[in-house]
């Protein structure tokens, strides 16, 4: 009997990238389906540990909420796996490939015209359901605050800025690819942790700005009281501020930002409205518990290990031929001078990050049950420093402003949830009565 062929690498590849994004398809599917029911099963009645603080009006508004949301995520996932199968296993890629190197032939340019035709194509994809979020979910539920004109000009800024921010960086390492040699992908990735650090320096006082007013704090007994929680927890910032979050969204929400000197404190004008000067002040306690145990800093490195591992893998990936073939596309981008073969690293790029999420997808549970830990002991860590009943009421308040579901599914939970259920939250908060 004649031993069975070995299947090409590039045989193995798509049939491990078709398993893959069945697997997962079914799994997201698994997950949402237990989210809705589990979140429609207990909308009718308020937990019993909420009932004193939330109405069964503002439970069943969440609950409605979260439903739409997971059903809208049904239809987005199965929006994003054809659109991925598109671009890569039915030769949407490769099709547009060929089409730019015909009009504009090899070289830098097409490849920059490669990179910027994806990243529009899939944005004008993605715009339908992007305008329902906004325009009707959102303003169902009372949330939306964006105008059409508002909505349009934060496109055109956006689409300027991330082509001016976006096409430079992308040219840098399309170069190092090409003259770098062997290990281009350790320049790469220097150029890549480089222009991390200087955005996290530039966003708050160039970026932010072009999309939103911020004003100097005003509040001058609130102002004291913040800048007395900071000075006790060691935690210096370059100013206080207010973003008018209105303009946009009625969720509220409070955030640092920046690297260095350059850190601010960000309050969005519905968190003021919304919470008393205690429970603004343990709200901002809890931001700086994450500066306390350095989760910031942990995710900053962590992000840049894991890059490091995507570039070394992507230097590797991006001499395969079978890494090109696998995914639906040819490796090459037409002949140089010498009648050899061309590589085309901008479609290793588009082709890794569209893989790679396929094949992590099933470790975002760890990542999550990390972030989570990480918010409890953010919330420990706020209950020492200000009233631990302020930070329960501000969470609640929080919760039901935002119309955060009392009641998801625990399974969804660790998938998914980067923050922890309101249960879970307030139960561990030291010397806090039931709410």
């Amino acid at each position: 009997m004649a031993a069975l062929d070995t299947p090409s690498p590039s045989l193995l590849l798509t049939l491990l990238f078709a398993l893959a994004i069945s697997a997962g398809m079914l799994l997201k599917l698994w997950l949402a389906s237990r989210q809705i029911r589990h979140v429609a099963r207990h909308r009718s009645a308020v937990p019993q540990a909420f009932a004193a603080r939330i109405g069964l009006a503002a439970h069943q508004k969440a609950a409605d909420y979260t439903l739409s949301k997971t059903r809208l995520e049904l239809l987005e996932l199965a929006l994003g796996t054809a659109v991925l199968l598109g671009w890569t296993l039915l030769g949407g890629l490769s099709l547009l490939n060929q089409a730019l190197l015909q009009w504009l032939g090899s070289g830098m340019l097409q490849q920059l015209a490669l990179l910027a035709a994806f990243v529009l194509i899939s944005g004008l994809i993605d715009l339908p359901l992007s305008l329902y979020k906004t325009f009707v979910q959102e303003k169902r539920f009372g949330f939306n605050h964006m105008t059409p004109k508002l909505w349009l000009i934060d496109l055109c800024k956006s689409t300027l800025l991330g082509a001016a921010i976006g096409l430079p960086i992308a040219a840098a390492i399309l170069w190092l690819m090409g003259q770098a040699g062997a290990y281009w992908w350790a320049w790469a990735w220097g150029v890549w942790i480089g222009f991390n650090l200087l955005l996290m320096v530039i966003f708050p006082t160039f970026i932010a700005p072009l999309f939103n007013q911020f004003k100097p704090l005003e509040d001058d007994a609130l102002k004291q009281r913040v800048s007395e929680l900071m000075r006790r927890c060691g935690f210096a910032a370059k100013g206080l501020f207010v973003m008018d979050g209105s303009r946009r969204s009625a969720h509220a929400n409070a955030y640092f930002t920046g690297f260095g000197a350059a850190k601010r404190v960000v309050f969005y004008d519905t968190l003021l409205r919304q919470l008393t000067p205690g429970e603004v002040e343990a709200v901002l306690a809890h931001e700086l518990g994450h500066f306390k145990h350095r989760h910031i800093v942990q995710r900053i490195v962590s992000l840049f290990a894991f890059s490091l591992v995507g570039f070394a893998l992507l230097g590797w990936l991006s001499t395969q031929a079978w890494f090109y073939t696998g995914l639906g596309v040819l490796p090459s981008m037409g002949l140089q001078a010498d009648g050899t073969a061309a590589p085309n690293d901008a479609l290793a790029l588009l082709l890794f990050m569209l893989a790679t999420p396929v094949f992590t997808q099933f470790i975002s549970p760890l990542f999550s049950q990390l972030s989570r830990k990480h918010e409890f002991q953010a919330d420990a860590y706020a209950a020492s420093q200000t009233q631990a009943a302020d930070l329960s009421s501000a969470l609640l308040k929080l919760y039901e402003d935002n119309a955060s579901t009392l009641t998801p599914d625990p399974i969804y939970v660790k998938f998914y949830y980067s923050h922890p259920p309101a249960s879970e939250r307030l139960a561990r908060l030291p010397l806090t009565t039931t709410p």
